[in-house]
């Protein structure tokens, strides 16, 4: 059957009745689950997730008649070793081939990935519109160790990062297509070459392009961050242009999964988050360049400002993000 672009919520991390129904009052076409450690939906102890977790999970979110769109990360136990080319790579990676081909036989589609050891850096909240809280990252502050991320105290590169993606990809993309499960690539957030010594790898476009001609198979591509590309793109072209370009490029090859629907104001090495109409993008010109390339997959939203009284996930920010993407859409 096929399938058109559409709405859902993520970066939630278990199938709560709040998150459920939440999304159900949203009118959303799914869910994803964001999933940086053990939840009691999917615990993991293995360092793999189980088939009948999986299975379990699915049909939970099937009951409240919605989609299980996809599933974003896996705990960073389970690959740092692989990510890093560590002794123990080799069983991590055989684990997490396990992942995949659970989720194939469970019947979730998408498994989001993210290359960065020493995850996301952001220093101090800042103060948006109406004094909303948002995220922000300045160059200078992180690199004095002002960080809420990116603490693993490693030392790595850049190509050391990319001799182990490919190594690693090789070895999971047949058990992928095996599996009819795509994996989703995320952007390094911040997108900069590195950080104090610790090296980047998906920081700039070309970076993108080579591991997908290097590895072109269908379960290989993206999820596209607008918000990450805009951090490293919007200083080429001032209109955001340099975003659409990028969107044209991969979707046009198919390599766009599932969308962030976020955006920033600034760039690399100094930018906060906002409200999607505030950013660097023309957000409705993104997604009318999505349709053009056809992308039939979903959109979620994404480091959401906190607004006044929210909860501690934001839920007010979410709601009013998804129905701005909901309109447009």
């Amino acid at each position: 059957m096929s399938q058109q672009m559409r709405v859902a919520i993520g970066q939630y991390h278990s199938a709560t009745d709040d998150y459920l129904i939440f999304a159900q009052q949203l009118g959303v076409s799914g869910v994803q689950f964001n999933i940086s450690g053990p939840t009691q939906d999917l615990p993991g102890a293995e360092g793999y997730w189980r088939r009948d977790n999986l299975k379990r999970l699915k049909q939970r979110v099937n009951d409240f008649g919605l989609r299980l769109e996809a599933i974003e990360n896996v705990p960073r136990n389970f690959y740092l070793e692989a990510m890093l080319g560590l002794p123990g790579r080799d069983a991590q990676i055989e684990n997490y081939q396990r992942t995949v081909s659970n989720m194939g036989e469970a019947g979730i589609p998408l498994l989001g990935l993210n290359w960065m050891p020493g995850g996301v850096w952001r220093t101090p909240v800042a103060r948006g519109r109406g004094g909303v809280t948002v995220t922000a990252f300045d160059g200078d502050a992180a690199l004095a160790g002002q960080l809420t991320a990116g603490d693993l105290a490693h030392e790595y590169s850049e190509k050391l990062l990319l001799d182990s993606y490919l190594y690693f990809m090789e070895r999971v993309l047949p058990v992928a297509e095996e599996a009819g499960v795509r994996i989703a690539l995320h952007p390094d957030d911040p997108p900069l070459p590195a950080l104090g010594q610790q090296g980047r790898l998906f920081y700039k476009v070309e970076n993108f392009r080579v591991v997908l001609d290097a590895l072109p198979s269908p379960a290989h591509g993206l999820d596209f961050c607008i918000g990450c590309f805009s951090e490293m793109l919007y200083s080429d072209r001032s209109s955001g242009e340099g975003v659409l370009d990028a969107i044209r490029h991969f979707g046009g090859d198919g390599r766009i999964f599932y969308v962030h629907f976020r955006d920033v104001q600034g760039n690399v090495p100094n930018f906060q988050e906002c409200f999607p109409n505030q950013g660097n993008v023309d957000m409705l010109a993104a997604l009318r360049t999505l349709q053009d390339v056809g992308f039939d997959g979903f959109l979620i939203d994404d480091h959401v400002p906190a607004m006044l009284d929210d909860s501690a996930w934001h839920h007010r920010g979410r709601a009013w993000c998804t129905g701005y993407l909901t309109a447009l859409v």
